[in-house]
Formats: structure tokens, C-alpha cells, sequence
């Protein structure tokens, strides 16, 4: 079974101000972590419980709820300011 991919509205707004190019990509990538939650290339972050996953110079932070199969999108950022 699919998970489900939501935006938190900060990550909406970021990703509506990338590139077309840049904008398809991580499109791409979120449609594929609908499958595959965990892709090759993942790390966890530390002391939070959330994922990275890069893509390019960017970055997209995210949370998993295995028991409702959400993934929630926590921002979408350039990888010199994702951490921040």
C-alpha cells in the first residue's frame, strides 16, 4: 500500500518559488516516495524524527507516520539553508 505525501504550507510556498526545472525534479522525487518512503540515498536527521533526501543543491525534509501512511513534507530548501 501507497503512502500519502502532504505539504506543510511553508513547503508549498517553497517549492512554488523554485525553477520549472528544479520544480519538476523534486515533484519526481516526492511522486516516487509515495511508493518507497525510504529510497536509497535517505539519511535520518538527528535529534528529530525526520528524513532528508537530496535532490540537486536542494534538499527536502520530511516526517513518515507508518501507522496512517503519511509522509508530511517539512520544507523543501537550498542545502545551505535546509538546516537552519
Amino acid at each position: 500500500m501507497s503512502y500519502s505525501v502532504y505539504l506543510k504550507k511553508s513547503a508549498e510556498k517553497e517549492l512554488s518559488s523554485l525553477s520549472s526545472a528544479t520544480h519538476d525534479k523534486i515533484v519526481k522525487h516526492l511522486v516516487e516516495l509515495e511508493q518507497n518512503p525510504l529510497p536509497k540515498g535517505v539519511k535520518k536527521l538527528r535529534g528529530m524524527d525526520a528524513y532528508r533526501l537530496r535532490v540537486g543543491d536542494y534538499r527536502i525534509l520530511y516526517q513518515i507516520s507508518s501507522k496512517k501512511k503519511i509522509i508530511e513534507i517539512i520544507a523543501i530548501a537550498h542545502r545551505k539553508d535546509a538546516y537552519r
